[in-house]
């Protein structure tokens, strides 16, 4: 494997910048979201919302996909092509956006998230909080020294501990000005193996965890991923910069995200989520 880019100081602030619009734009779709929406109009909020801000977004034409962003219902695992479905009471979607800044040879922020409409059934709630957890345990651990398998360990003991599963097909992956770059960071994995973490390298976490196996099929649109078994799915992802000591989150939220970490059953981990501060007693 060749080696992963080690972001200089111009880099780290082109990243941040981006990160930051990423992350606005998710929790914009996140106030937006309702019943009876389609996934076409979350598309058009995103698409909308971005190119206001002189950016543009990332999944428009790549590979030849023929959205702004991708929007995954229930079984869909990943890239699911938004269109005419509508949200309906009960149902989980992940929205997954990536922003480039500037619109034009720039830097790339990527960031996702599972959320409820509406009221959610027990295995829902199960399958989007263990995913929310597999995050912040696989952030947890990253850190100069670590290795990339230490992630994946951190987030199959627990996901599997939970009674989910893994999906191995789609990793998170480096990223700056390239889109998809090194290192390859699987969901699952050996502690202890694989490429060295190194200060200065940047890339995504991003664990899809299904409800039951792991195996996906591929619809006929050449895109869309859902699982074999027709079981849930969810996925959360933040991109990250690795520090001297640890990580800074690029794509780290200013408040929380409604219909998602809103809710009173979710366990909120301070790398991953808006946590609001508390306030001091004078």
């Amino acid at each position: 494997m060749a080696s992963a880019k080690i972001l200089s100081t111009k880099d780290i602030r082109g990243m941040r910048a981006v990160g930051r619009l990423a992350a606005d734009t998710l929790c914009y779709v996140g106030e937006s979201l309702t019943a009876g929406m389609t996934t076409d109009d979350i598309n058009t909020l995103v698409h909308e919302y971005t190119l206001e801000r002189k950016a543009r977004p990332a999944p428009l034409n790549y590979k030849g996909f023929p959205k702004s962003v991708c929007t995954s219902v229930n079984h869909v695992v990943c890239h699911g092509i938004p269109g005419p479905q509508k949200l309906r009471e009960g149902d989980i979607i992940n929205v997954d956006v990536t922003s480039v800044l500037p619109a034009r040879a720039g830097w790339f922020g990527d960031t996702s998230a599972t959320f409820y409409i509406g009221k959610p059934s027990p295995l829902a709630r199960h399958v989007v909080e263990v995913a929310r957890k597999s995050l912040e345990l696989g952030m947890a651990v990253v850190r100069p020294g670590a290795r990339i398998g230490d992630i994946g360990y951190a987030i199959q003991t627990f996901a599997e501990s939970k009674g989910c599963s893994v999906v191995r097909t789609y990793t998170g992956h480096g990223i700056h000005r390239v889109f998809h770059d090194n290192p390859s960071v699987p969901h699952y994995g050996r502690k202890g193996t694989g490429p060295l973490i190194r200060k200065g390298m940047c890339f995504t976490i991003e664990p899809m965890i299904n409800l039951g196996h792991y195996a996906v099929d591929h619809l006929d649109d050449d895109w869309t991923v859902v699982t074999e078994d027709g079981s849930l799915s969810a996925q959360f992802e933040h991109t990250i910069l690795v520090t001297h000591k640890g990580i800074e989150v690029l794509t780290r939220r200013d408040r929380p995200l409604q219909h998602s970490e809103d809710k009173p059953w979710t366990d909120l981990g301070e790398l991953s989520c808006f946590i609001p501060p508390v306030a001091s007693e004078e």
